[in-house]
């Protein structure tokens, strides 16, 4: 059956400027291309189409395949990541740095992120744009399987949001529970994502009222004791006897 808006599937993809791989969910491909993150998740990762969980062209191209299909696709920037925007090209005083800006340096300036392109004096000429703004994409792709669990879908919601997979899912009588596991509020990515997580659950889940997250800690283990010692005892001296004094005489 040709995939539709709503289906949730399981995509392995690579995508490249020219011949250059600029994100893949191929660990292989990241290391020779060297852009190998050891903190990021490896592998395919769970999408609903039309919810824009990947590039609009590349989210277009798959609506309408078969599970199984493989291809490539070219994506324009109006379905990417944008065109470039001279009016996102601005001067920035160098003493808005922390460090003296050099080219190609990523800064950030009033919550936006840019590139230094280049140093004119005192002031830094920085393009807010996105680094592929006004690129043509080629993605590669394959299409492995459809997701029906609502809680499988859900766990590849979290692993897409927060790279996580250690995180349970549970759903009964209205309530979709997550199985927290502990610290996971020093997890900054996890942070910032949970909210989206939430919302998500709550449009594509009509049968969900609430969510609840559950963090459980549990006590440390007592440390085992060490064993006792016992202190060899001094052999007791030999009893004097009569030989012993003749021979000491």
């Amino acid at each position: 059956m040709a995939l539709q808006e709503g289906d949730f599937i399981r995509l392995r993809y690579t995508g490249r400027v020219g011949e250059s791989i600029f994100d893949t969910t191929d660990e292989e491909n990241a290391k020779e291309e060297g852009i190998y993150n050891p903190r990021a998740e490896y592998g395919p990762v769970t999408v609903r189409l039309g919810s824009h969980h990947i590039i609009v062209g590349l989210e277009d191209e798959l609506i309408g395949k078969e599970v199984g299909a493989e291809g490539e696709v070219d994506v324009p920037p109006e379905k990417g990541f944008g065109a470039h925007e001279d009016g996102a090209v601005k001067s920035v005083p160098v003493t808005q740095f922390r460090e003296k800006p050099q080219r190609g340096m990523r800064i950030e300036v009033e919550g936006r992120e840019g590139v230094v392109v280049d140093v004119i004096g005192r002031r830094a000429v920085v393009d807010f744009n996105h680094p592929l703004a006004g690129k043509t994409l080629n993605y590669s792709y394959a299409i492995l399987e459809k997701v029906e669990e609502p809680v499988e879908q859900i766990k590849g919601l979290i692993k897409l949001f927060s790279g996580r997979a250690d995180i349970g899912v549970t759903i009964a009588d209205g309530t979709a529970e997550l199985e927290l596991p502990p610290a996971i509020t020093y997890d900054r990515r996890w942070m910032v994502w949970r909210g989206t997580l939430v919302r998500e659950i709550f449009e594509n889940y009509s049968d969900v009222n609430d969510v609840v997250m559950k963090e459980t800690i549990s006590r440390p283990a007592e440390p085992e004791a060490a064993p006792e010692v016992v202190e060899a005892e001094e052999p007791a001296e030999p009893a004097e006897t009569e030989e012993t004094k003749e021979s000491e005489e």
